[in-house]
C-alpha cells in the first residue's frame, strides 16, 4: 500500500490497487469553482507522481492554498520523494523568500514546484546525489523560526498518526468538511488536510482571508463544520466582526499556533457552546508534526488557562518537577519527529528520539489538566529585545541587592531581600536595559531559597512571590475605599488583577486561579462567596449584579482611576508597603490626625451586597426569635428566597449542563454533609432525632400534622431537595437549551408552576402548622430566588414584584411573617446594595458566612438560656455557629491541600 492510498483510504480492499480503493463519489476537494471526488483527486495525483519520475528525489513545493499545491504534495508523498514546504513568495510574486533561498542553498533540492502564470511547473535537476532516510516524507521549518534554514524531519508514521489522532480527538466523520485557513507550509493548516483526508472527509480549498466577505460566503456554501485558527485569526475575525457562529454547519472551532488568553478562550468558548458549536483549545510543534495536547470543549470556560491533556496515542509528563510541580514538559508519542536536519547531510539520519522535551514550563493540576507556566530558557523576549535573567541578577547584585529574577507574563518578577528595593530597582535596571520600568515587577522575599545542593532554587520564587503578594494585601488598609486602592496602585490595573486573583485563590482555596479566573469559572458558591464580595467590594469598590461572572481582570478594570500623586516606581503595589513600614524618622506627630482618620472611616457608611446582608439579618432573625429575644418569624424563608437568587448567579452560570449539574451536586453536598454529620452527631450523643431526620428526610417521610423536634431542620431538608431536583431539571438538554436562550422566561415559568404545585399541595393558599416547612410547601421561594436574579429590566423586575406579593400574601396567614419574606424579596430584587456603617461590615460577612452552621448548632443551645438570659442564649448561639464553621473551613482547606499534594506526588 503506497502511503496516498494509507491517508485517503478508510478500509481498502484487498483485490482493489491501493491508490483506487475507497469511496470513489465522495467529495474531497471542494472550492468556489469546482469540487473534486476522491476517484477525481486520486487520478491527478497519479498523473503528477509520474511527472516526478520513478528515481527518488529531494523535493521543494512552494506552497499556495490551491488543489495544484495539494495535488502536488500527495504526489510527491505517494511517490515517496521527501518535500521540503515552503511559502511561496509574498503575493504570488517570483522573487524567492530569504527562507527559500536559503532552503535551496544549504540543501539543494532535486526538483522544485511552483506555480508560474497560472500553471504547475516541475523543474527536475539531474545527477541529484542526496541520501535520503527511506522513512522521511516531509520537512517543515522548525516552530517558531523566520526564515531559518534548520528543518523538521518528519516520517509518514509522523504523518499519518498525528492525522488520525486529530481526527479521532476532534470526532471527524466522511461527513465533516474543514477550510484551508491556515497556509499549507504551517504544520497546522497542513494538518487539516490530512486529518480530514484520512477519515475520508472532505477540505474546503481557499485563499481568502476571514476579513473577507467571500470566504464566509464559500464556506457557507460549503458547508464546513469546522475552523480552524490562530491567535491572530480570532483577532482578523474580531476586528472584522464577521460572524462564524452564522454558518448554519458549524460544529467546531479550533485554536492552536499559540497562547490565546485565557478571557478570550472563555469568551470564545461560551459563545461556541450558546450556539451549540465546539471550542477546541489545542498545544502543539512542529517537531510533535503538529499536536501534543487538546483541551475537551466541556472544560474551556472552567479552566481556559490549561492545555489539557494528550493527544490519543500520546503522553505528557512533566519533568523534575519543583515544590509546585512546576517542570519541563516531555512529549511522547508515535508523531514525535525523527529529528532535525541543517544540512543535506542530516537527510540520511534515522530517528533519534521517540520523546520531545518541549522547552515548555508546565504544571499538571489536581483535574489531570497540564497548563503552560513559563519558559525553561532563562532568556525572555521583551518589546523585541533578548533579556538574560542571569544579567539582571548580576546588575541587582552590583548595586546591592540580593535577588533572584524570573519571567512572568507580562515582564520579569524580581524577588529580592531588601525593603527598597521596590522603590529602587526597577529604575535601576530600566536604566541598565533600556526596558520600561513597568516591566519589573517587585517582591521582598525573607530569604533566597536554595536546593540541597546550596544551588540558587529560582523555580521557588512564584510560591515565594504569590505568599508575599497574599501577605500585602492587608497593608493596602482595610478601610480604604476604592479610589484609595487606585491611589495605592497608581491604576495599575495588573496589579489589581493579581491582588483580585490572590484574593480569589485564598478564599476559595484554589492556588490554580489566575487571573483569567473568575468567582464562578472556579466555581464558587453560595456560602464562600460573602466573603469573596465583602473583600472584592474593599478592594475595588461597588461590584456589578454580574460580578460572580467576571475575571479578575475584568473587575480590576472596575477600579476608579485615582489622580497621580507621586510618580509610578514600576511596581505600585509595594509603594503602598514602604508607606506602611514603621517610620525610622524621630519625629512620628501626626499619629492623632491619623487616629481621627481612621475612626472617622470605620463610622463611614460601606456598601454591601444585598443577598450578604439579608442572610445576615435572617439569621439573626431566625436564631433571635427562636430564643425568644425577638418575635419576628419568616427570616428562614427569606433564606430560601436568597438561596435561589444565589444559585442562579453562582451555579447556573455555567453554559454546559455538565458543569452545571456538577456545580449544583456540589452546593448540595455543601449544605448536607456538614448537616448529616452535626445532626448524626447530636442523634447518637442524646438520642434527640430520628434516622430520617439525620438522613434529612423527615418532611418526606413524616406523616404528623404537628410541629415536633423532628421538623427543626426542615430549611436543610428544602435547602438540598431543591438544590437537587434543579440539578435534575439542568441535566434535561431541552430544558437546559430553554433556560440559556430564555433565561427570565424559564425563571418564571418554573415559578408559576411551582406555586401551582403549592396551592393543590395545600388545597388553598395558607399553608397548615407544618406544609409551610415541606418542600413542595416551600420550593416556589427557591424558585423566585432564581426568578429575581434573571430579572435584568425595570419591567421584569415589576412582575417579579407582583409575583413575590401574591405568591406570598396569606402563605402564613400572619400579615408580620408575610411581610418580613415580601419586604427581603423586593430588597434583594430592586437594592443592588445596602449601605452599611464600616465597623460593623467584618461582622455582618462573618455571620452571613457562618449561617448555616449557626442555624445547625442554635437549635441545641439556646434552649439553654432562652428563659432567662435570650440576648445571652442568641449570642451563644452565634459565637458557637462561628466557632463550627471556622473549624469546617479549616478541615475543608486542610483536607484540600493534603488531596493536592496526593495528586502532585502521583503527576510526578
Amino acid at each position: 500500500m503506497t502511503f496516498l492510498s494509507s491517508l485517503i483510504t478508510r478500509h481498502p480492499r484487498a483485490d482493489e490497487h491501493p491508490l483506487l480503493a475507497g469511496r470513489d463519489d465522495d467529495t474531497a476537494l471542494v472550492t468556489a469553482r469546482e469540487t473534486l471526488s476522491y476517484a477525481e483527486l486520486r487520478a491527478r495525483v497519479a498523473e503528477r507522481r509520474a511527472q516526478l519520475g520513478h528515481d527518488r528525489r529531494l523535493v521543494l513545493l512552494a506552497c499556495r492554498r490551491d488543489i495544484e499545491t495539494i495535488v502536488s504534495l500527495l504526489a510527491a508523498l505517494d511517490g515517496g520523494h521527501p518535500v521540503i514546504l515552503v511559502a511561496e513568495a509574498a503575493g504570488g510574486g517570483r522573487e524567492p523568500s530569504a527562507q527559500r533561498e536559503a532552503i535551496l542553498d544549504r540543501y539543494r533540492p532535486d526538483a522544485m514546484i511552483e506555480q508560474r502564470d497560472g500553471a504547475t511547473t516541475i523543474g527536475i535537476r539531474d545527477g541529484g546525489d542526496h541520501a535520503l532516510h527511506p522513512d522521511l516524507a516531509l520537512l517543515l521549518s522548525t516552530s517558531g523560526s523566520t526564515g531559518s534554514p534548520k528543518l523538521v524531519r518528519l516520517s509518514r508514521d509522523n504523518l499519518l498518526s498525528n492525522a488520525r489522532s486529530i481526527a479521532e480527538y476532534l470526532d471527524l466523520t466522511p461527513r465533516d468538511r474543514g477550510a484551508t485557513t491556515l497556509p499549507l507550509s504551517y504544520s497546522y493548516g497542513l494538518s487539516i488536510l490530512t486529518s480530514h483526508l484520512a477519515i475520508g472527509a472532505s477540505v474546503l480549498v481557499t485563499d481568502r482571508s476571514v476579513v473577507d466577505d467571500e470566504f464566509w460566503r464559500e464556506a457557507a456554501e460549503a458547508g464546513i463544520t469546522s475552523l480552524a485558527g490562530v491567535p491572530h485569526t480570532f483577532d482578523l475575525i474580531e476586528a472584522a466582526a464577521a460572524e462564524p457562529f452564522a454558518l448554519p454547519s458549524l460544529r467546531c472551532i479550533t485554536q492552536a499556533g499559540g497562547r490565546l488568553a485565557p478571557d478570550r478562550v472563555r469568551r470564545w468558548a461560551h459563545a461556541a457552546a450558546v450556539h451549540g458549536v465546539d471550542f477546541i483549545v489545542m498545544y502543539g510543534a512542529t517537531e510533535a508534526t503538529a499536536r501534543m495536547a487538546y483541551l475537551p470543549p466541556g472544560l474551556a470556560e472552567r479552566r481556559p488557562q490549561a492545555i489539557g491533556r494528550a493527544i490519543p496515542g500520546g503522553a505528557l509528563r512533566i519533568d523534575a518537577p519543583d515544590v509546585e510541580g512546576v517542570g519541563e514538559l516531555v512529549y511522547t508519542g508515535p508523531n514525535v519527529m525523527m529529528g532535525y536536519a541543517e544540512s543535506a547531510a542530516d537527510l540520511a539520519r534515522g530517528a533519534e528520539s521517540s520523546e520531545l522535551r518541549t522547552g515548555d514550563l508546565a504544571r499538571r493540576g489536581p483535574d489531570g489538566l497540564f497548563e503552560i507556566v513559563g519558559r525553561a530558557s532563562r532568556f525572555v523576549k521583551l518589546y523585541g529585545l533578548r533579556v538574560d535573567l542571569d544579567r539582571i541578577e548580576r546588575l541587582l547584585g552590583e548595586a546591592g541587592f540580593e535577588a533572584y529574577a524570573v519571567e512572568r507574563e507580562q515582564g520579569i518578577l524580581i524577588g529580592a531581600l531588601r525593603e527598597d528595593a521596590p522603590e529602587r530597582a526597577p529604575a535601576l535596571l530600566s536604566r541598565a536595559t533600556g526596558l520600561p520600568a513597568r516591566s519589573f515587577g517587585v517582591v521582598v522575599i525573607e530569604s533566597l531559597a536554595v536546593t540541597s545542593s546550596g544551588k540558587p532554587d529560582r523555580s521557588a520564587l512564584r510560591l515565594i512571590a504569590e505568599s508575599a503578594a497574599l501577605a500585602d494585601a492587608p497593608r493596602i488598609s482595610a478601610d480604604a475605599d476604592a479610589v484609595a486602592v487606585a491611589d495605592a496602585l497608581d491604576g495599575a490595573t495588573d496589579d489589581v488583577a493579581e491582588a483580585v486573583r490572590a484574593l480569589l485563590a485564598t478564599v476559595l482555596d484554589r492556588p490554580d486561579a489566575g487571573v483569567d479566573d473568575g468567582f464562578a469559572s472556579l466555581e464558587g458558591d453560595s456560602l464562600s462567596y460573602v466573603e469573596v464580595a465583602l473583600r472584592l467590594e474593599r478592594l475595588i469598590g461597588p461590584l456589578p449584579r454580574d460580578w460572580p461572572s467576571c475575571s479578575a481582570r475584568e473587575l480590576a478594570a472596575l477600579v476608579p482611576t485615582a489622580a497621580p500623586t507621586r510618580p509610578s516606581t514600576g511596581t505600585p503595589a509595594r509603594a503602598e508597603v514602604a508607606a506602611t513600614a514603621p517610620s525610622s524618622r524621630a519625629d512620628d506627630a501626626p499619629t492623632r490626625p491619623s487616629l481621627r482618620r481612621s475612626l472617622g472611616a470605620l463610622l463611614a457608611l460601606a456598601r454591601v451586597e444585598t443577598p450578604v446582608v439579608l442572610r445576615a439579618v435572617a439569621i439573626v432573625l431566625v436564631v433571635g426569635t427562636h430564643a425568644n429575644l425577638l418575635g419576628v418569624q419568616g427570616g428562614a424563608h427569606l433564606l430560601l428566597g436568597v438561596l435561589g437568587y444565589n444559585l442562579a448567579r453562582f451555579q447556573l452560570a455555567a453554559v454546559r449542563p455538565a458543569l452545571r449539574v456538577r456545580s449544583l451536586l456540589r452546593a448540595a453536598a455543601m449544605i448536607a454533609v456538614p448537616a448529616v454529620l452535626w445532626i448524626g452527631g447530636v442523634a447518637l450523643a442524646t438520642g434527640a432525632y430520628d434516622l430520617p431526620t439525620v438522613l434529612l428526610l423527615n418532611s418526606a417521610v413524616s406523616d404528623s400534622g404537628a410541629w415536633s423536634t423532628q421538623w427543626r431542620f426542615w430549611f436543610i431538608e428544602a435547602a438540598v431537595g431543591g438544590i437537587l431536583a434543579l440539578a435534575l431539571l439542568a441535566a434535561v438538554p431541552a430544558l437546559h437549551r430553554a433556560e440559556r436562550r430564555r433565561p427570565f422566561t424559564a425563571a418564571l415559568v418554573v415559578t408559576a408552576a411551582l406555586i401551582s404545585v403549592r396551592l393543590v399541595a395545600l388545597g388553598g393558599v395558607t399553608a397548615g402548622p407544618v406544609e409551610r416547612y415541606q418542600l413542595a410547601g416551600v420550593a416556589w421561594l427557591l424558585a423566585l430566588g432564581w426568578l429575581a436574579a434573571r430579572a435584568t429590566s425595570g419591567a421584569q423586575r415589576a412582575v417579579v414584584s407582583v409575583v413575590a406579593v401574591v405568591a406570598t400574601v396569606g402563605f402564613f396567614g400572619d400579615p408580620l411573617r408575610e411581610a418580613v419574606v415580601i419586604v427581603g424579596l423586593l430588597v434583594l430584587l430592586w437594592v443592588r446594595t445596602v449601605p452599611v456603617p464600616r465597623l460593623i461590615v467584618p461582622i455582618v460577612g462573618v455571620v452571613a458566612s457562618a449561617s448555616l452552621f449557626v442555624y445547625l448548632v442554635h437549635w441545641e443551645l439556646y434552649p439553654l438560656l432562652e428563659d432567662d438570659a435570650p440576648l445571652a442564649a442568641t449570642l451563644l448561639s452565634f459565637a458557637a455557629g462561628v466557632a463550627a464553621w471556622s473549624v469546617w473551613g479549616l478541615a475543608m482547606r486542610s483536607s484540600r491541600l493534603a488531596r493536592g499534594r496526593r495528586r502532585a506526588a502521583d503527576a510526578g
